[in-house]
């Protein structure tokens, strides 16, 4: 016999819409008032994460048979422009290699805090929130390999966002470009700090409350700023495209494009920056070391009055 339908045109089909609705109106009233539900939410994830392995098999399975079936020429490339990639990669870490001993010294002549090295972990992407008016993933990694919520993922080009919810084999990313996720930046050449919100698309997100007199312009670099202790500074976040200055209005309308590859990207790293009280000390020592040591310069070449004038005076 086939399976009878839940809202069936029966006796009684009012009332179980009515329970069905009062049911999952109860539960959303729990999971907002009630902190544990998360708790319920993780457990629940357990369950579902070996259906997002399985649901995520066919496209390895086809990414696999793509690579098998692709002809040599193809490969050959590929491989062309991956030796060429490492090859300006290589370039770069070199110079990159020299910029550090060169600031290492630089930090070491101002007595100035050392910069701690930040560990991470690998993740790959499970799957990706269909819903047009949110931006999130899941990557496979959770409490169980260290991820926890409010934890930064970068991908190779630049920050990706950050963890939402954990659960044990897995993690909830919201990606920068969502419309609810903001946070500090800088201009990489001139240090001015705003605040960057996604825009509800991938190519774009705002730069909002800019000075129209400020002094950010296209192709500027805007890295995290490292406030509020949540993101690490220094990690690229997006690029200016456009600035548009609106006469008579006191803020510029600034759009930029992120630098991560927020729809092709499938391998991420989760960061795993010092606590937040370690950063504050670190750069409350550092500031007051310089301070002083500016102080003590002014004093220095600060010219000094002969005695017969403090008496003519």
């Amino acid at each position: 016999m086939p399976i009878k339908p839940l809202f069936s045109h029966g006796s009684l089909p009012g009332y179980r819409l009515f329970f069905c609705v009062l049911a999952a109106s109860a539960l959303m009233f729990v999971d907002h008032r009630f902190t544990r539900m998360e708790d319920v939410r993780a457990q629940m994830t357990m369950v579902v994460a070996p259906i997002q392995w399985v649901v995520s098999v066919p496209s390895d399975l086809l990414n696999w048979g793509a690579l098998a079936l692709s002809d040599q020429q193809a490969l050959v490339d590929e491989n062309r422009r991956l030796r060429e990639q490492i090859l300006t990669l290589s370039h770069r870490g070199q110079r990159m290699a020299n910029l550090t001993a060169e600031n290492a010294e630089l930090r070491d002549l101002l007595k100035a805090a050392e910069r701690r090295q930040i560990p991470y972990i690998t993740a790959e992407l499970l799957s990706l929130d269909n819903d047009p008016f949110s931006h999130q993933m899941v990557v496979d990694r959770g409490h169980r390999n260290g991820a926890y919520v409010g934890q930064p993922v970068i991908d190779a080009s630049g920050l990706v966002g950050q963890v939402t919810a954990v659960s044990a084999y897995s993690s909830r990313v919201l990606l920068l470009a969502d419309a609810s996720h903001a946070l500090p930046v800088q201009v990489n050449r001139n240090g001015l700090r705003f605040i960057v919100q996604g825009a509800g698309r991938y190519g774009s997100v705002n730069v909002l409350h800019v000075p129209d007199t400020a002094d950010i312009r296209e192709g500027d670099l805007l890295t995290t700023s490292g406030l509020a202790g949540r993101f690490p500074p220094g990690y690229p976040v997006a690029r200016v495209t456009e600035v548009y200055h609106d006469p008579g209005q006191p803020f510029a309308r600034v759009t930029a494009e992120p630098t991560a590859q927020l729809q092709r990207a499938r391998h991420f790293l989760l960061l795993f920056p010092p606590p937040r009280e370690e950063v504050d000390d670190s750069i409350w020592d550092e500031s007051m070391a310089i301070s002083a040591k500016a102080m003590h310069a002014a004093q220095r070449l600060a010219p000094v009055e002969p005695p017969d004038a403090e008496e003519d005076r």
